[in-house]
Parts: C-alpha cells; structure tokens; sequence
C-alpha cells in the first residue's frame, strides 16, 4: 500500500472515531445532519483570586464568599466545594498572618448557595488568597475582600472582588506620581511559574523601562510590583497592562495617596468601541476620567452621563480626544451635581469604533476628610451578577440601561448569621441610572449578597454597589462593577455526519 492509501485510510480512521463519539451523544431518533443551537449549562469550576489586603498593622479585613441558589452542574446539585486557601509569599514561604494562614486549611469554606459565609482578619500579614469551587458552588461563585484602615498612609477602606485568573490586563488611572504609591499585584493560582510584562503609557506615550519585564511569579504565589520603580519620571496619570508569556495571574492595582485616602483599582473591561462606567456617588466632589487607546488609531470620545431624569452631556466636558498608545485624562468635576449617574463613553462622528478602555477616579469629602475610589469600565451584567459583601447600613445599588428599558431582579440572600433572603424588581427607563437602597433581608444577622438578575425582553443594563463605611467624619467607601459572572458556558450539540466519509 502506497503512502497516499495509508495516509487515506489514516484521515478515514481519524473520522470514523469523530463520529463515532458523536453518536453517542446524539439522541436517538434524531435527524444526524441537523446541528441543534449550543445549549447553556452551569460552569462546573470557578477559580477566584484575592490580593493581599494590607500591609498595615491597622488593617481590619472582612471575606465573603458566596454562590447564588437556582443553578447546578451535572451532578443535579447533589454536591459541590467552594474555598479560599492562602498563597505563598513572593520568598516561597507561608504567609504568616493568622494561625488559619500558616496552614494549608482553608482560610475560609462555603457549604451551601444561597448564604454567604465570611471571615475576618487582622493586620497586614495575611497573604493574598487562590480560590476554586465546584459542582453546585461552582455557578456565579462570588468573593469578595473588604478592608478597612483608619490611620496612616493606606488609610481608606480598600474593596474588590475577588477576579478570575487571565493573560491580559489594562488599568487606566494608575499612577507613579510622589504623592501616591500605586502597586500592581500578580497572584498565580497554578502548579507552575508564570512570566508577566508589565507596560506603562504615560501622556506621552509609552514609559521605557526593562524592570518590567519578565516577572517571575512562582506557583501560587503573590507579587506585587511597585509600579514607580518601573518609570523614570514621576507621572499623574498612568495605564499599565499586564500580560503574560507563560501561565495566567489574577492582576489588580492597589492605590495609596496621602492626601485622598486609598481603594483597589481593578482592571478596565476589554478594549471596546463604546464602555460604561457605573455607579458614580450623588455626592462625588471630583470626578476624573482617564482612557487609552491601544491600538494605532486615535479616538474622538462623546462623553455622557446617564441620570436619573435622562442622558445629559455634560457641559464643558463634552468629548475627550485619545492620540493612539498615550493616557488621556480630563478632570470632570463634581460632574453628578447631586445626582447619581453612570458615565457613558461612545465614539464622535460615524467613521470606525476605535477600541479603547477606561476608568474613573472618584473623591468624596472635601479638605483632610477625603476618599477615593475607582471605577473601572466593565461589561453587561447578562444573565446574572453578585455583590458578595453588603451590611445593613451603606449600600447603595446603581442599575443604568444606556439602551432600551430594562426589568432587573434583586436578591437579597440570606444573612451569613441569619435571615431570610427577599426579591425585589425594579424598571430602569431607558438612558437612565436607578441609584437605590437595595433591598435587606427580613431579619438580618451579619452581611449578605446582593444578586442582579436582568429580565428577558429589556434593554442590557450595567451594574454598580457603593459600599459606604464612613469614619471618623471620612466618607470612606468603595465601589464594586458587577459583570456577568459567568455562571453558564455555552455547549455545543454534537451530531454524526457521515457524509464526510464521501468526499
């Protein structure tokens, strides 16, 4: 037999085996040459990340984990495991923090969906957290780290989600000016070494520096990378992306200013033609707005604010042009006027969308009794999305349909010490921000979780908390975006096609 036969009978061998396997799951009866839509299933493992808090000794940090009721893998629901363990430190060592992280146990356990399960720790030696869960606590697993410092250079309550792993990150409105100490923190959840490159891009484009590349994160581990260290002049306004050459990193940037107090400033939503950056306070008393480009166009921004009443421009501050690979940055104000609102950014004139990302910088207070926080642009909320930390006090839930008129479904869960949970709906008109209370459990002992779920037939809607724990006179707070959790995968139906045997 020649070698075009074997290689024939090879390719036919390969096929036979394809569709082989495909029959079996095809149903039985069914037509073989009609291919049925992928379905949506519930995702059967989640991998969280959190950074290490603090390094202050006045550091008070809250975890929440938690898993939305109503979805479950395959197994029916029947069984499932959600934890959070602690890294290694960047020497290789055990972080040293609580006797929990000297161990390998679990720093913190889920049991159930439906109630959240938290945990607290003191003090700036707790190590950043890896997190997997599956089965039924797999689908919209949310965490969430909240901390809190009332004295000294990281003063401020520091909030994020706890994000998933990834190659590829953009943070717009960094900084490595002298009055603030931006790190980056790279947490790697895998059993072997990842590489990363960290890129700066100044006002005038990019930030020369070698530091930055190359960075070894050992496995699961944490590293965080002063980010002033990798330039050479001290810049206000500042986009760092984060990409890796081999594995994957949870990335987030911790920002410290003397003056404003400090926050997480989590990564923009991918580059895209239009973004939405929700959840901006009513009492906001200065709003900055940084954006980059990163391809090699430039881009004309129309920038609006979507409020209560309606979509507004905003007066002096209409569009923001963006020179392709340089940070833009324009200082709004106290842009809401006492309003609550969300910012929608949008391409000028009707040539191509240029992509590009985003985020805000939003103070609250006035003169030494000052906050920060972040709001980065982020995706729709989809089929559903979870705030994993919410008192009875201080929190304040932002929906905006930039679109069409949207229903949205909140959940109220069970407290973590008790409660029941309660559902709420609410209509967002079109082109609006709805800024509410959320609504509370009956009966609440401890924290719970907030979870949105959009209904069919209404516009898409972004999502924002506001959790405010003010101190001392401070208005301390943090915002959390709320992007779809990614609770389903798309499946695609397999279905035999002999007729390939043919050609």
């Amino acid at each position: 037999m020649n070698r075009t036969a074997l290689a024939l009978a090879a390719a036919v061998t390969a096929l036979v085996a394809i569709t082989g396997f495909a029959s079996l799951t095809a149903p039985s009866g069914s037509d073989s040459t009609v291919t049925k839509a992928a379905a949506r299933l519930p995702v059967e493992r989640s991998s969280l990340l959190c950074p290490a808090p603090s390094t202050s000794d006045l550091a008070e940090t809250r975890y929440t984990s938690f898993t939305p009721a109503g979805k479950a893998g395959k197994d029916g629901g029947a069984t499932g495991t959600a934890q959070l363990l602690p890294s290694t430190t960047d020497d290789g060592k055990k972080g040293k923090g609580s006797k929990k992280s000297a161990s390998d146990k679990p720093l913190l356990s889920l049991k159930e969906p439906g109630k959240p399960v938290t945990d607290e720790e003191s003090g700036g030696e707790t190590p950043a957290l890896i997190g997997a869960a599956d089965g039924r606590l797999a689908p919209g697993w949310a965490a969430q780290q909240t901390t809190t410092v009332d004295a000294g250079s990281s003063r401020g309550v520091l909030g994020t989600r706890c994000t998933a792993p990834d190659t590829d990150f953009w943070f717009p409105g960094a900084s490595t000016s002298a009055d603030r100490q931006d790190y980056v923190h790279l947490t790697n959840p895998d059993d072997t070494a990842a590489v990363a490159d960290i890129e700066l891009y100044g006002k005038d484009g990019a930030i020369k520096s070698d530091v930055g590349e190359g960075i070894t994160v050992p496995a699961r581990s944490s590293v965080p990378v002063l980010l002033s260290t990798l330039a050479p002049d001290p810049a206000d306004n500042v986009t760092v992306h984060v990409s890796t050459r081999t594995g994957r990193v949870g990335a987030v940037v911790q920002s410290m200013d003397d003056k404003v107090g400090s926050d997480w400033l989590p990564a923009s939503a991918s580059p895209a033609g239009k973004l939405v950056l929700p959840g901006i306070p009513a009492d906001a008393t200065s709003v900055r707005l940084v954006a980059f480009a990163p391809g090699s166009d430039d881009a004309d921004l129309k920038i609006q604010l979507a409020a209560e009443d309606g979509t507004i421009t905003p007066a002096g501050h209409e569009s923001l042009h963006l020179k392709a690979g340089m940070t833009a940055a324009v200082d709004l104000g106290d842009l809401t006027k006492g309003i609550a609102g969300s910012l929608v950014l949008s391409q000028d004139g009707g040539g191509k969308a240029v992509p590009f990302v985003a985020a805000l910088r939003v103070v609250r207070g006035k003169g030494s009794k000052q906050e920060v926080a972040f709001i980065p642009a982020t995706g729709p909320v989809g089929e559903r999305a979870t705030a994993a930390d919410n008192r009875s006090k201080g929190s304040v839930l932002s929906l905006t349909a930039p679109g069409a008129t949207a229903k949205v479904k909140v959940t109220a869960s069970a407290g973590s010490g008790g409660g029941e949970p309660v559902v709420k709906t609410y209509v967002v008109k079109g082109g609006t921000t709805l800024a509410t209370k959320p609504p509370v459990p009956s009966g609440l002992k401890g924290s719970y979780a907030l979870t949105v779920e959009p209904q069919p037939g209404g516009g898409p809607v972004y999502a924002a908390r506001t959790l405010e724990l003010p101190q001392g006179g401070i208005p301390m707070f943090t915002v959390q975006t709320l992007p779809d959790d990614r609770g389903t995968v798309s499946v695609p139906t397999a279905r035999q096609d002999l007729s390939l045997l043919n050609n």
